[in-house]
C-alpha cells in the first residue's frame, strides 16, 4: 500500500463586503470618472483621430492593396503559375489558367481573382511570385465593402492599379533585379 503526502490548502476567508466586488467596482468607477473629467475638461490624454477629417500617416512598411505588373507590350506578366494562390495561407486568390496565342509566352490568367475580404495581407503571395507579376507596393487602402461581391477584385481592377514591372526576367547571374 502506497501512501500520499497531501498538502491540505486553506482558502482564503473572504466576508461578505468583499464577496461583493462593491470595493471592487467602486475603485474602477472612480478611475473612469477621473479619466473622463479629466479628458473633457483639458484634453491632454485624448488618442482620438477624427477619422473623416484627419487621416493618420500609414507606416512606410504599409503594403497596400494588390496590383499587377504588366509586360512592355501590355499585357499581363502572371503567367498562371499557380504559385501565389498555393502559398496563400487565406486561400484568397483564385486563378484560371489559359493557353497563350503567342507562342513564346506558354499560359496567362484568363481569370484572376484576389478576396479582400478573406486576405489577410501578410505579403507571401508577392514572395512566391517569380515572375514580379503580383505586388502590394500600391499605398492603397482597402476600401469599405457593403456589398460581398464587390470585395472580389478581379484581374483589370488590378491591372488598372499596377503598371509596368521593373524587375528584369532571365537577369545576369549576381545582379539584383530592381523591385
Amino acid at each position: 500500500m502506497s501512501t500520499h503526502n497531501v498538502t491540505v490548502v486553506e482558502r482564503p476567508r473572504r466576508n461578505l463586503w468583499v464577496q461583493s466586488y462593491l470595493p471592487e467596482v467602486a475603485k474602477g468607477l472612480a478611475i473612469t470618472s477621473r479619466q473622463f473629467f479629466k479628458n473633457l475638461l483639458t484634453g491632454s490624454d485624448i488618442q482620438t483621430v477624427q477619422y473623416p477629417e484627419v487621416k493618420r500617416d500609414y507606416p512606410l512598411r504599409y503594403r497596400g492593396l494588390h496590383r499587377l505588373t504588366y509586360r512592355d507590350d501590355g499585357q499581363v506578366r502572371c503567367v498562371a503559375c499557380m504559385c501565389c494562390s498555393t502559398i496563400c495561407p487565406a486561400n484568397c486568390i483564385h486563378i484560371t489558367a489559359a493557353e497563350h496565342e503567342d507562342t513564346s509566352i506558354e499560359k496567362y490568367p484568363a481569370e484572376f481573382v484576389i478576396d479582400e475580404l478573406r486576405c489577410i495581407v501578410c505579403g507571401l503571395c508577392v514572395e512566391a511570385c517569380p515572375c514580379d507579376a503580383i505586388r502590394m507596393d500600391s499605398g492603397i487602402h482597402a476600401h469599405p465593402f457593403y456589398e460581398r461581391d464587390k470585395a472580389f477584385l478581379n484581374k483589370d481592377y488590378l491591372l488598372d492599379l499596377g503598371g509596368p514591372s521593373t524587375a528584369v526576367q532571365g537577369g545576369v547571374l549576381g545582379s539584383r533585379s530592381a523591385r
